[in-house]
């Protein structure tokens, strides 16, 4: 209830000559107060969380630069710097309204759009979610931060070998159009919520599908010159692990605007309850990664370690409002094993990912939503259903990138020359290096 202070001052007024009414003035004013107070407690929670997500490009830089080679390292960035400017822009053109089209009744929930850019909505300058209120444009820029962040896991499998340009097609018509739209299915109210499908966060909607279009990617692509040679794996080693090691952090960092967020209010005891279960999925995580690759390396792999943090964050941002913290930590744990057992399947295959974006985004993104059926404390969420989500969601996505990816082949080629490839894009693409080191005479 939004009280004018004309409003207010009749309520005074009449209190002031009829003393039976003074209560329900106090409480109408007290209770403009206490809605003024949450409208403005879940926007600042929301703008902050929004914050915490677009710092997550910084992680993902982060990682990405510090898994590469020091020859790509400027490439690398310049990709991720190029993403999140792409993919706000895109939302902001069609994307949101491709996500959000408003499905009526009636309506298959398959495909709407609500019109280009962006315009008010009918019942002003709020939206109303969960318990609360927030501003549209607080709505509009956290959404946008995670439409950027599905082109993002492209990019890193994607690495030291294909066009600045052809990604950058790709960016702009996947995070413009087919993430949207697949988004809709759900968080748009689309067939996939009719059918009861929940993914809290986007362990299926962001993560498997970035993950899906990663691996149309690098099958495309092809391998790295000289990674598979008679059978043998071939180590590339990164530019540097303290990068990696903080980007990681930074990305751990992210989730809790993640995950946070996405309750869509400040309401205390859903997001802290949230950021728990994150939290201990996490640290499963980082502890299921170590022993699976202790068991299949033989040695303590502080790679693994970080894609293990990775994989159990990944895998509870589908349940992580409805799974518990003790099957979060199950979650999270089996999420880490996961991600080494599926980079040593892909290395196998032949499919040459450079930072391990399917296996912590694709392998551990689906299991984190069939997770939800098995785990869920709401009895409505079944594995059936979950499963239906991430196949559909995964499937689409999949077709769409090896569309656009194959598309760009025959176009304007996605791969750069064999001799750009071994001297490194750096030099070749941006004329710098990302790493400068200086004498004094």
């Amino acid at each position: 209830m939004q009280l004018t202070f004309t409003q207010n001052l009749a309520f005074v007024s009449e209190a002031i000559f009829n003393g039976t009414v003074l209560l329900d003035a106090n409480q109408a004013i007290q209770q403009e107060a206490i809605s003024l107070g949450l409208f403005t407690a879940n926007n600042v929670w929301m703008m902050l969380a929004t914050a915490l997500v677009f710092i997550m490009h910084l992680g993902f830089a982060g990682v990405e630069a510090g898994f590469g080679q020091a020859k790509n390292t400027v490439n690398i960035l310049f990709k991720n710097t190029l993403t999140p400017i792409i993919g706000i822009l895109t939302y902001f053109v069609v994307g949101f309204n491709l996500m959000y089209p408003g499905f009526e009744g009636g309506d298959t929930g398959i495909f709407g759009f609500a019109g280009f850019f962006l315009s008010l909505p009918e019942n002003g300058t709020t939206i109303e979610y969960a318990s609360g209120k927030y501003t549209y444009w607080t709505d509009f820029l956290f959404q946008a931060m995670f439409a950027a962040t599905s082109a993002t896991i492209v990019s890193g499998a994607v690495a030291e070998r294909i066009k600045l340009s052809a990604y950058l097609i790709f960016t702009l018509i996947f995070v413009g159009i087919v993430y949207p739209i697949i988004g809709s299915w759900k968080w748009g109210y689309g067939w996939l919520d009719m059918r009861g499908f929940h993914d809290f966060a986007g362990s299926t909607l962001v993560h498997s599908v970035g993950g899906w279009a990663a691996l149309a990617g690098v099958m495309v692509l092809g391998p790295r010159i000289g990674k598979y040679i008679n059978g043998k794996v071939v180590d590339k080693p990164g530019s540097s692990v303290p990068l990696a090691v903080i980007g990681v952090f930074l990305l751990w960092l992210g989730w809790f605007g993640f995950n946070g967020g996405s309750v869509l209010s400040a309401d205390p005891a859903v997001t802290s309850f949230v950021l728990v279960t994150t939290t201990l999925a996490a640290c499963a995580g980082g502890i299921g990664g170590m022993i699976a690759a202790l068991f299949m390396f033989k040695r303590l792999d502080l790679g693994m370690v970080l894609n293990g943090i990775l994989a159990g964050l990944v895998g509870i941002t589908a349940g992580a409002d409805v799974i518990g913290p003790g099957y979060a930590i199950l979650v999270g744990f089996i999420a880490g094993i996961l991600v080494v057992f599926s980079v040593v399947l892909l290395d196998k295959l032949k499919l040459d990912d450079v930072v391990g974006a399917i296996s912590v985004h694709l392998t551990c993104g689906v299991w984190g939503t069939l997770a939800v059926g098995l785990f869920s404390i709401n009895p409505d969420h079944t594995l059936g259903t979950q499963f239906l989500g991430a196949a559909a969601c995964g499937l689409t996505s999949f077709i769409c990138a090896m569309a656009i990816f194959l598309g760009l082949k025959y176009t304007i080629g996605i791969r750069v020359s064999a001799q750009h490839e071994k001297d490194g894009m750096d030099s070749h693409e941006h004329g710098i290096r990302g790493y400068t080191i200086t004498y004094d005479d």
